[in-house]
């Protein structure tokens, strides 16, 4: 049971926690809430000639400014509730139990009315922002998307990858693996753009997909030279007799 000196400190603790939440509130404003509109705040008085990027800024805002309103507004009813259990001899007895709060918590948290197995505020919320049952991934609901990975069709992910390609908010540090440059931070930066296989790029069939012909270029001359490094032999034979190197530029 709490001694008198004890009820009498933690009254001076909630009196004095009272008015710097009090005064907080009226010098803030409320965090300006009490102006009609967000534009009063900000000593404007029309959105017309805002851009849209500054029109999100001011709403961010606003809504910053609400919940932390909400927060301080709750700490002053808090407050008063505690003061409300002191003048009525239940400061220091949870609430659900009934059994005295300990004096190492009511040192922690003075407002507290509840003991530590019974407070209120033991379970975490997983309610996730409402913006996310609307806002999708920037690929995921066209034609091809979905479809299995054989299907090799230039679809919304590949239309994302390209514009990706000129930077995206993304940042190395922002990834669990580790990678080079900004160029491998979007999302499948390895994947093959217009092809499968490397060899696509510089082996050509007939209608049928026979007549195989190899066309010399530096990516083929990279593949062969990979190959070599594996000591694998390349499936399509040996190249066509040229007049001069066909790496070399005209």
């Amino acid at each position: 049971m709490l001694t008198n000196e004890q009820l009498s400190t933690f009254r001076s603790q909630l009196i004095k926690a009272k008015h710097d939440v009090e005064e907080q509130l009226k010098e803030g404003d409320h965090f300006d809430l009490q102006q009609g509109h967000f534009h009063e705040s900000l000593g404007e008085l029309s959105s017309y000639d805002n851009h849209p990027g500054d029109e999100g800024t001011e709403l961010y805002e606003r809504e910053k400014d609400i919940a932390l309103n909400e927060h301080v507004e709750k700490e002053l009813k808090d407050i008063n509730y505690a003061l409300e259990a002191i003048d009525s001899g239940t400061y220091g007895v949870c609430e659900k139990c009934g059994k005295e709060i300990p004096v190492d918590r009511l040192d922690a948290i003075p407002t507290t009315t509840y003991c530590k197995e019974h407070s209120p505020t033991q379970i975490v919320s997983h309610n996730r922002p409402i913006e996310e049952g609307v806002l999708m991934t920037p690929f995921g609901k066209f034609e091809f998307d979905g479809e299995p990975d054989e299907v090799e069709a230039y679809d919304a992910e590949d239309s994302w990858q390209d514009v990706a390609r000129y930077g995206t908010s993304e940042t190395p540090a922002d990834l669990t693996d580790s990678v080079d440059s900004y160029n491998e931070t979007y999302i499948e930066s390895d994947d093959q753009v217009g092809y499968v296989e490397e060899y696509e790029n510089f082996i050509g069939t007939d209608i049928e997909g026979k007549e195989i012909t190899v066309y010399p270029n530096n990516q083929h001359k990279k593949y062969e030279e990979d190959l070599d490094e594996e000591g694998i032999m390349t499936m399509f034979g040996d190249l066509p007799p040229y007049e001069k190197d066909p790496y070399t530029e005209d």
